[in-house]
């Protein structure tokens, strides 16, 4: 299948970076543009895919469009290319954008899906984000998902969970990336040189989370196991709590969801 992106700023080229380096997908069968083409050529050039001057001309060599623009670009880029979008499976990864949106500016019988990705689908470990509700037939329901379970988990969502869910998945690695820097700025100033403090760090974080992901243990007990009496462990836990670190996380998340 060729695919095809409009738009290929940072989140399209994670998705375009997983999908050459992580799917093997060859990348002759990827088509992009962007507003500007010289720069869209450039970034193009660094993962041998196919750039365009057009829209148009990227609809015209896919068979599955990913949307990947702005949201509030969405409809004036969608306008020129309406009709020609019918044939495709289109796929919108645009925050805020899904199903009934869609249903009112694309041609009917056009094929849709919304999923928003995050940025670990860069080396295939992202969550893609998927609206339930969708106007894929089946077998372009099957290319969708085999295409992108090689470097997602899809999660599957209803319309009123779509935000949250979105927010926990595609704004909580900024978060993660400051505590990652935390902690390491933490070891550079105990000691530790800094890469090795940012690889404990990351290290840490992958394996606490792949722990969780097999075992499915309650994130308190996890806790737990780590925190002998009158331990170190438990020690940092006081502090943290002290200072409220769980509910300035849960603050966090309530600030992008007012």
């Amino acid at each position: 299948m060729n695919i095809g992106f409009i738009g290929f700023g940072n989140m399209a080229q994670a998705i375009v970076n997983g999908m050459v380096n992580k799917a093997n997908i060859d990348p002759s069968l990827i088509h992009v543009c962007s507003a500007h083409f010289d720069s869209c050529q450039k970034n193009a050039e660094k993962y041998g895919v196919c750039a365009h001057a057009s829209s148009l001309e990227v609809v015209e060599n896919a068979e599955l469009i990913v949307l990947a623009v702005k949201p509030y670009q969405i409809e004036e880029v969608v306008e020129p290319i309406r009709k020609a979008l019918v044939s495709k499976i289109v796929v919108s990864i645009a925050a805020g954008c899904f199903y009934d949106f869609y249903e009112e500016i694309l041609e009917p019988q056009t094929q849709h899906i919304s999923a928003i990705p995050n940025t670990p689908i860069a080396v295939g470990k992202g969550i893609l984000v998927t609206e339930q509700k969708h106007s894929l037939q089946p077998k372009s329901l099957e290319s969708f998902v085999q295409l992108f379970s090689t470097i997602a988990q899809i999660e599957w969502v209803e319309a009123k969970q779509l935000s949250i869910a979105t927010t926990i998945a595609g704004c909580a690695p900024a978060y993660t990336a400051m505590y990652l820097e935390a902690l390491a700025d933490a070891g550079v100033k105990h000691g530790l040189k800094r890469q090795q403090a940012y690889d404990l760090a990351a290290l840490m974080m992958a394996g606490t989370s792949l722990l969780y992901l097999e075992k499915k243990q309650h994130p308190g007990i996890m806790k737990d196991a780590v925190c002998s009496p009158s331990g170190t462990t438990i020690k940092g836990v006081a502090s943290l709590e002290k200072n409220a670190f769980r509910g300035i996380i849960i603050e966090a998340i309530d600030e992008v969801e007012k």
